[in-house]
């Protein structure tokens, strides 16, 4: 087993190195995107480890490693895709992937996204796989490479539509062009945000918009998380643009709704206080100390060991989710004594197994942190509220279970706990006392009322790695509420994803959701692998705010230099083609504009391009397809409800 350094620990990868990709003669990675490859190294820099110098002539293989600190050398390969699959780079992975569908649905057909997002999506997998890869040598794993690509974590990060695409029924709302964000008669734009049909209606009462269209509007605008498209009467937008904005936040305050007038990216550049997207707060002896059994890793577990009080803690309804037509509480099941995070793995196991992680997730952001964890091993347990989660019900369903629940949930266990009864509330902290892991995420200071702050829960596990994964990070004392919208909007993030010359919009696909889910996987294995290191728990934050500016960073870097922090009018327009739609990669965009394609069938239109040494692939505009797809081959197969399910977006070897 290794026995990683320990001693004034105060990140997770303090006293390790790493080597970022070589380069070739011109000083250029060959292979390596380094789109990916440059918030790795931020994040591994900000993690703790410091960066040795990439040796100059050397063919770039896209790999990562990270050594030191008494752990054998890990590495992390990164790539756009399968070489064969023309997949080259972030305008082809949205292309093929279904993100330009999707981000597309608000404006009636296919459109990329101004950042780089499956670049950042993918930069943060591979530090999690390091992460990972590090956790299991202090388990006895050997050390791991890890390789990700591009095109898996493009379509991780719409799997929740791909899953709804495969499903037995139709969406539950009407996928049509349309939606947020409003104008006022100053021709502000601003976001609304609400989550009750009762405060959506009063603020419209407010504005004097007509009954059918308020009651017509509410389904969209709820359902737009879902459907990435909000068709709800034009009216409303004419309503806004007969109002003052003073007027609107008026109504908005009477009404309990909130209004998030857009920022620019010059605006969240001015006010970035440059802090790391997630924060670690150790739990027990301050920095330069350690807990008894710290020097070989060892960590203390909680006295829970007697069969008899375990199972009265965690209780025997669990419901296993994985089972074709399972019903929400399945037979008893007595649980099993947890392993912990220093307790041997498996030889050939995956990095999590044989931990245990509590979620009381909702919606995206903790259940997707969690589902990541269970794919590296971990074993999950869903806290739900009695009659369990109201989403796994949410049309479209497969097998009775909604698909896009299925594709953040699969394969978790679940118990039910009424966290407003103290009863269960004590329950839920002889949970947590033999657990590895507690997410959620929570209304901010909801766990402190309820005596499960980590302080409360530390008291029974002074071991326990405490996550919570929110909106802001308490980093904007002004902030509105944290949903994935309005931190777009307060962020800069609705001028970056659109090009120059358009308004600003945020997207209505779920960025920030997911890719502040990922952040939380990151954070919790970072937090692991500190407790591992000192010997004791700690508290992990991150956020969507914190996702919001590692999206944004190469933008919010121009915008602070003074330059022109969107892109080009015109970026990563799909072209039309006689039976659908071509991408051409960035690099060659201008050039393949110059060609008309309409006339020609995507096939001639790509070898056309192809001919002429240009790189493009088609647009995936039936996400129900993609299992079909000769880019991914074999990649997305169905879970046991029938759903579709994309490959892990890691390897490990």
């Amino acid at each position: 087993m290794a026995t990683p350094a320990t001693t004034r620990t105060v990140r997770p990868l303090d006293t390790l190195r790493f080597t970022p990709p070589g380069n070739d003669a011109t000083g250029h990675g060959t292979s390596a995107p380094p789109q990916i490859t440059s918030v790795v190294a931020e994040h591994l820099r900000l993690l703790g480890a410091r960066a040795d110098g990439a040796p100059r002539g050397r063919p770039s293989d896209g790999r990562i490693t990270l050594h030191g600190g008494g752990f054998e050398p890990a590495g992390a390969r990164v790539a756009w895709a399968d070489p064969a699959s023309g997949i080259v780079d972030e305008a082809t992975v949205q292309a093929a992937t279904g993100i330009m569908a999707v981000h597309g649905r608000r404006d009636g057909s296919p459109r990329g996204l101004g950042t780089d997002y499956a670049a950042t999506a993918t930069a943060v997998l591979t530090v999690q796989g390091l992460l990972a890869g590090l956790i299991g040598q202090a388990r006895g794993l050997a050390p791991a490479q890890v390789a990700t690509s591009a095109d898996r974590a493009g379509l991780l990060t719409v799997a929740q539509y791909i899953a709804a695409a495969g499903a037995d029924e139709e969406e539950a709302a009407e996928t049509a062009a349309g939606g947020p964000p409003f104008t006022s008669a100053e021709g502000i734009l601003f976001e609304l945000e609400t989550l009750d049909p009762g405060a959506w209606a009063a603020f419209w009462r407010a504005l004097e918009a007509p009954a059918e269209a308020i009651r017509a509007g509410w389904r969209p605008f709820q359902f737009r998380y879902a459907t990435a498209c909000a068709p709800f009467p034009q009216v409303l937008h004419t309503v806004t643009r007969s109002c003052p904005l003073e007027r609107i936040r008026q109504a908005a305050a009477r009404a309990d709704a909130e209004v998030c007038v857009l920022r620019t990216l010059a605006e969240r550049a001015a006010e970035d206080d440059g802090a790391a997207p997630w924060s670690f707060r150790p739990i027990g002896p301050g920095p330069g100390e350690t807990s008894p059994g710290a020097g070989d890793g060892t960590r203390r577990m909680a006295a829970y060991t007697d069969r008899t009080v375990r199972d009265a803690l965690l209780g025997t309804r669990h419901a296993l989710l994985t089972a074709p037509n399972a019903p929400r509480v399945a037979r008893d099941a007595r649980p099993r004594a947890t392993a912990r995070a220093t307790g041997p793995a498996r030889p050939g196991a995956l990095p999590l197994a044989g931990l245990t992680v509590l979620e009381a997730g909702r919606r995206i952001q903790a259940p997707l942190a969690a589902h990541l964890l269970g794919l590296l091993g971990a074993e999950v347990i869903r806290i739900e509220p009695p009659g369990g989660d109201p989403l796994r019900g949410m049309p479209p369903t497969c097998s009775g279970t909604s698909a896009r629940w299925l594709a953040l949930n699969r394969g978790k266990q679940a118990v039910e706990i009424d966290i407003k009864s103290e009863a269960d509330r004590r329950r839920l902290r002889g949970m947590a006392a033999g657990a590895d892991v507690f997410l959620h995420n929570w209304a901010p200071g909801k766990a402190a009322q309820l005596g499960l702050d980590h302080a409360d829960l530390a008291a029974v596990n002074p071991s326990l790695v405490y996550a919570y994964t929110g909106g802001w990070g308490g980093r904007l004392p002004d902030a509105p509420m944290g949903t994935d919208f309005m931190v777009q909007a307060r962020t800069g993030v609705g001028e970056a994803v659109r090009p120059a010359g358009e308004p600003p919009a945020p997207s209505l696909m779920t960025l920030l959701d997911v890719l502040g889910g990922l952040h939380g996987t990151e954070a919790v294995l970072a937090g692991l692998l500190l407790a591992l290191r000192t010997g004791h728990g700690v508290r992990v934050d991150s956020s969507l705010l914190g996702a919001a500016d590692t999206l944004t960073g190469p933008a919010l870097r121009r915008a602070a230099r003074g330059q022109d922090p969107r892109p080009p009018a015109g970026y990563r327009y799909p072209l039309a083609t006689a039976d659908g739609w071509i991408a051409p990669s960035d690099a060659c965009a201008a050039a393949a504009a110059a060609y008309d394609l309409r006339e020609l069938p995507t096939a001639a239109a790509l070898s056309q391009l192809r001919d002429h040494g240009l790189a493009a692939t088609a647009v995936t505009t039936d996400l129900s397809a993609l299992h079909h797809d000769a880019r991914f081959a074999g990649s997305i197969s169905r879970d046991a409800h029938g759903a579709p399910a994309v490959p892990d977006p890691w390897s490990f070897r």
